[in-house]
């Protein structure tokens, strides 16, 4: 069935085309012969962009569908010469003789090739459009999927940390449990969203920074700077954190002091720039930051949602890691 909006593009196109087609500097106007004429043209177009299109050349059953439109002009150029020009032009040198293929074919085919490549354009962005939409499907449910990969990650780690705080019996573990509620609540329910306002997800590491360094207690020293953070930009939530996530992991595993963590957030024009650099001592059998889970998503997840706007560099030494990341920001749609 054909969409209204379709109609109205081929109504609009057959009469501009018929314009252009009896245009006559000589003599204005469009006649009778010429509507009959172009009918003729338009309805042999409409059988092949309506139906041998859909059953031939869209099944890539290209011989037939060059073999059937041949076919269908020959059908037209018999139909003109042998009908319609002895009907409007009887008696005349024009209806008794046969002015030769090429003649005809110039008549014929331009009009034919415009109606025809009119649908098949249209058809191709029907198209791109239903390819677009799945792919904006597929992204979104693979960004969901990724996304709901990172929460049961992050909430096993501090559950372990937070299991052995509590059988230490430590004054810190109620502090830690409101900590761990606070990051929480914002992953499961505030960070739905494709993007969040870029000084949420700030502040979000401001809390999960605090919430690991009471782990780390007085082994060592974590520094967390921000610079010139806008506050009209938006970023993809759950992005930074797993770059952090990691650092403090691998600095504690099998490190019982000097641990330190540099953490810098910072922005130049629309270009957010991330720095994460920390020491840790090699322990086998250990994840390395180019190797885990995390890391993995997160680099689906930047390709996925900044195609071409982002830069991650991570560098693997004997006794540190660093990673740096650059996104290009957008701005927040405040309408």
């Amino acid at each position: 069935m054909i969409a209204r909006k379709e109609l109205l593009f081929q109504f609009v196109l057959h009469l501009v085309v018929l314009l252009f087609y009896a245009f006559d500097r000589n003599d204005p106007g469009i006649d009778w012969p010429q509507v009959a004429f172009f009918t003729n043209y338009a309805l042999a177009s409409a059988f092949i962009t309506y139906f041998l299109m859909p059953r031939l050349l869209y099944r890539k059953k290209y011989w037939l569908f060059f073999g059937a439109v041949l076919l269908v002009i020959t059908g037209v150029i018999i139909i003109e010469e042998l009908f319609l020009e002895k009907i409007f032009y009887p008696g005349t040198r024009k209806a008794e003789n046969f002015p030769g293929i090429y003649f005809t074919l110039v008549d014929v085919l331009p009009v034919m090739a415009i109606l025809s490549g009119f649908k098949f354009g249209w058809d191709a962005l029907q198209k791109q459009e239903q390819i677009d939409e799945l792919k904006n499907t597929v992204q979104e449910s693979e960004l969901q999927f990724l996304r709901s990969q990172i929460n049961p990650h992050f909430l096993f780690n501090n559950l372990n940390n937070l299991y052995s705080y509590a059988l230490e019996g430590s004054i810190k573990t109620p502090e830690i449990i409101l900590e761990l509620s606070s990051v929480l609540r914002y992953m499961l329910y505030e960070c739905k969203e494709k993007f969040v306002p870029l000084t949420k997800e700030i502040e979000q590491l401001h809390n999960f920074i605090k919430l690991n360094k009471l782990q780390i207690e007085h082994r060592g020293t974590i520094n967390f700077k921000t610079l010139h953070i806008h506050a009209d930009y938006k970023i993809a939530p759950l992005i930074l954190i797993v770059f952090i996530e990691n650092a403090f992991k691998h600095s504690q595993s099998g490190q019982s002091k000097d641990i330190e963590i540099d953490i810098e957030v910072s922005m130049a024009g629309n270009k957010l720039q991330f720095k994460c650099i920390n020491n840790h001592e090699a322990t086998k059998g250990l994840d390395t930051v180019a190797q885990g889970i995390g890391l993995e998503n997160v680099k689906k997840r930047l390709q996925l949602i900044y195609p071409d706007r982002h830069t991650l560099n991570i560098h693997e030494g004997p006794n540190s890691y660093e990673v740096r990341l650059t996104l290009e920001l957008e701005k927040m749609n405040l309408a």
